[in-house]
């Protein structure tokens, strides 16, 4: 089957990189909220052209629907280049104090070089970056301990950018989530789909299930069994997969024929809401 190509660059995404660019003076640390199942698919590196030296704090979110194993593994692998990193389940709140802390040690320089020129003390300043639906907004909620910071599981929702207070040594910058503006590896275009970063109305979803399966079951293979209680032998074909998977949950017409299109939506929304069982689709390379 044909990889899919996806080539999406709106303009409020444009825009939000002339914002990045304009406002990181502003900042003394960056956070690069990633997707903890896809560490290296949901980095943006566009982000890493116009971070200047600031200091980077990478924050793996979502960590409770990703392998712990290879949550360390990706942890490991960012130690060994330098570069800060700490698992965050940010819809329960786990590793958010870790976060605070982390921002507060890496800001103190600058905070400390401004206090010896003369300048009052202030807050931290902080920019929090990621991709659409990696979870910025439930983040800054967490933190907050409120609700106030609009939020949705779906890209698109975090439109301006608003300095948001945090305690009294920190101050976070939010900004709309931002994709690059070619998928250069089609791999990296599924995965992203498939996590929600892109809007479903963009790409073909048949084409992107079918290749999911396949991504899925050279490791994850048992988990769809067992899930899905499929009898053995599997079919070859992915489509044919979908079609019993389908058949098997009830996803059926009138005549018994398998409803593919609700049987897509199925296996998307059991994946993305965990209900598969914890995944990691991206590997550390040295």
């Amino acid at each position: 089957m044909e990889q899919m190509h996806i080539n999406w660059f709106p303009g409020h995404m444009a825009k939000a990189h002339r914002t990045i660019r304009e406002h990181l003076k502003l900042v003394d640390v960056v956070v690069e909220l990633l997707d903890a199942r896809i560490p290296y698919s949901s980095a943006n590196p566009m982000i890493n052209d116009v971070l200047e030296g600031k200091p980077r704090i990478v924050a793996l979110n979502k960590a409770d629907l990703a392998e712990p194993s290879w949550t360390k593994a990706w942890m490991d692998h960012f130690k060994a280049q330098g570069v800060k990193a700490i698992p965050l389940e940010a819809t329960g709140g786990k590793g958010a104090k870790t976060l605070v802390s982390l921002l507060e040690q890496a800001g103190s320089e600058t905070i400390a070089k401004l206090v010896a020129k003369g300048i009052r003390p202030r807050a931290v300043r902080a920019m929090i970056l990621g991709i659409p639906n990696v979870g910025k907004s439930s983040l800054i909620n967490c933190l907050l301990g409120t609700h106030t910071v609009r939020t949705a599981d779906r890209p698109g929702v975090t439109r301006g950018k608003q300095w948001i207070k945090i305690g009294r040594n920190l101050e976070l910058l939010d900004t709309p989530g931002v994709l690059w503006p070619k998928f250069e590896d089609p791999e990296v275009a599924l995965k992203l789909a498939m996590t929600g970063a892109i809007k479903d109305e963009v790409y073909d979803l048949e084409q992107a299930i079918v290749q999911f399966l396949a991504l899925l079951r050279p490791r994850y293979e048992e988990r769809l069994i067992e899930r899905y209680r499929l009898d053995l032998p599997l079919p070859e074909e992915n489509v044919h997969l979908l079609e019993r998977i389908g058949a098997k949950r009830g996803c059926l017409r009138s005549g018994g024929v398998v409803d593919c299109e609700k049987a897509m939506r199925l296996i998307l929304n059991e994946f993305r809401g965990g209900k598969l069982g914890a995944f990691t689709l991206d590997y550390p390379t040295e």
